[in-house]
């Protein structure tokens, strides 16, 4: 891919690692341009520039964008690339799409007007790029809030031979979320109401953001092979899977990597003492330093963490229902999190009766994260549904034994132990049931204490594995390929 040959990609998310974030779509759009360039991909990255995002940045351009019946003004600026490689990481351009009537607010989203602010993302990035003469072969959009690039290149810009070629791809990360606002938002993209039939954009009576995304890109794809295949059921289809079955052959998972420099047990600066699978043992000190930060007994019991977003999605439910059979077990149990209040009040009531037993800390600290990952012998993700999950991996890198329940991305990185006990990372439960998510805790309990030597070897495996973005970001090129070819 040397030369003018290498693939050409604008890479479009609402938000971008370190600048912004709110989940996993951050770390996606932050680690998988970087990984891509290094394989000679040229990729730009852009996002809104947000209140909060205060990077160094050189003015690009600006110009005025027609939304609906009025125009607002763009200012394009590019953070100030360091060149340098550093640690086999390569510098990606970012650039940021900037109105300070749109984005010139806290936080990112659960404004009365997201659908007007992210329409002007989806005009701004296209209207973008004449002007700073980047001609990609490949918009690959994130999530619900840039699906309508997909339909503004079939709509709207197909005539013009500047974007005649580009073809999408649009990534599913989840399917929960879609964007879905009242019909009239479709004149804010000016383009006639002719697409507002079930066939194109409409979904019961509403304008889809996401359904833009799935009906008019080259290829979808969506951040697990079993999502992938999930999603277009009714269980977890949320309505789509109708347009998805249609898809199908269009659809393809690719289960998300992570930062192997940023989560690295042998360097990691924010846990207690750093480690590797030849000084596995050393672990056992980060549980002792996480014990005595959240206030619980020194001592070495089997550790369960848990580190999420506390909603009814993450199975939390299944927890609660046998949480006071967990406590009759000799464990610790450790959580850190935020989100509704249901669960925020259960876990904090629960480290009230069980203070010698668990530590609950409500709230968004990565640095306590990374301590948890790494101090836990155990990590549970009883998820109702998963499209990927980067618990279940973040934790494996740190020799911590995932216990989980399988669907999406869960199901495709963990091999359950007792069926496999080669190849076995963890422990499965297939149902959504608490009785068998109980099972597969006890499972793991009964190994840890039984078979020291196995447990051992288990922790060494799991440090061992890779699930860095190398190969996601091979199999994204190959849907670029497709995509790519699909427009020839």
């Amino acid at each position: 891919m040397a030369g003018e040959n290498r693939i050409k990609v604008l890479f479009v998310s609402a938000e971008v690692a370190p600048f912004a974030k709110t989940g996993g779509l951050a770390d996606v759009a932050a680690a998988l341009p970087k990984e891509l360039a290094l394989m000679g991909v040229d990729v730009r990255v852009v996002m809104p520039r947000y209140k909060m995002i205060n990077s160094d940045m050189e003015y690009v351009t600006d110009f005025a964008v027609q939304i609906g019946s009025k125009k607002e003004t763009c200012v394009v600026r590019k953070e100030i690339p360091n060149n340098e490689s550093k640690d086999g990481e390569i510098s990606v351009p970012v650039y940021f799409i900037d109105s300070y009537n749109y984005y010139d607010r806290p936080g990112i989203y659960c404004y009365f007007d997201d659908a007007e602010r992210f329409a002007f993302l989806c005009k701004a990035a296209l209207e973008m790029l004449p002007r700073i003469n980047f001609k990609p072969d490949i918009i690959h959009c994130n999530d619900w809030h840039t699906g309508p690039i997909c339909m503004l290149l079939n709509e709207v810009y197909r005539d013009n031979a500047f974007y005649r070629d580009m073809a999408t791809i649009y990534t599913i990360h989840n399917l929960e979320y879609q964007g879905n606002f009242s019909g009239d938002v479709l004149s804010l993209f000016n383009i006639g109401y002719e697409i507002f039939n079930s066939e194109k954009v409409e979904f019961y009576g509403m304008f889809s953001f996401m359904k833009a995304g799935l009906v008019y890109a080259d290829i979808i794809n969506t951040v697990s092979n079993e999502y992938a295949k999930e999603i277009q059921t009714e269980r977890y289809g949320e309505k789509m899977e109708g347009i998805l079955k249609k898809r199908s052959d269009d659809l393809f998972g690719i289960v998300n990597g992570i930062s192997y420099k940023e989560f690295d047990p042998e360097k990691d600066p924010r846990i207690y003492r750093n480690y590797n699978s030849q000084s596995y043992k050393l672990k056992k000190d980060n549980k002792y330093a996480l014990q005595r930060e959240l206030g619980l007994p020194v001592k070495d019991v089997p550790v369960i963490g848990l580190v999420s977003r506390l909603s009814e999605q993450k199975g939390l439910e299944l927890l609660l229902d046998k949480f006071e059979d967990l406590m009759k077990e000799d464990i610790q149990f450790v959580l850190l999190g935020t989100g509704d209040e249901h669960y925020e009040t259960s876990f904090k009531n629960a480290k009230i009766s069980y203070p010698e037993k668990v530590g609950v800390y409500i709230g968004f600290n990565t640095d306590l994260a990374q301590r948890i990952y790494a101090g836990c012998d155990m990590f549970l993700m009883p998820s109702r549904f998963e499209p990927c999950g980067l618990g279940q991996i973040i934790s494996l890198r740190y020799g911590t034994i995932p216990i989980v329940r399988a669907t999406g991305g869960l199901a495709d990185t963990i091999v359950d132990y007792n069926a496999d006990n080669v190849n076995g990372n963890g422990f499965v439960f297939y149902e959504f049931s608490s009785d068998e998510m109980f099972d597969a805790i006890k499972r793991a309990l009964k190994l840890y204490n039984e078979s020291p030597d196995t447990w051992a070897s288990l922790v060494r495996r799991a440090l061992t594995l890779d699930f860095s973005w190398s190969k996601p970001a091979k199999k994204y090129i190959e849907l670029y390929e497709r995509a790519i070819r699909k427009r020839v």
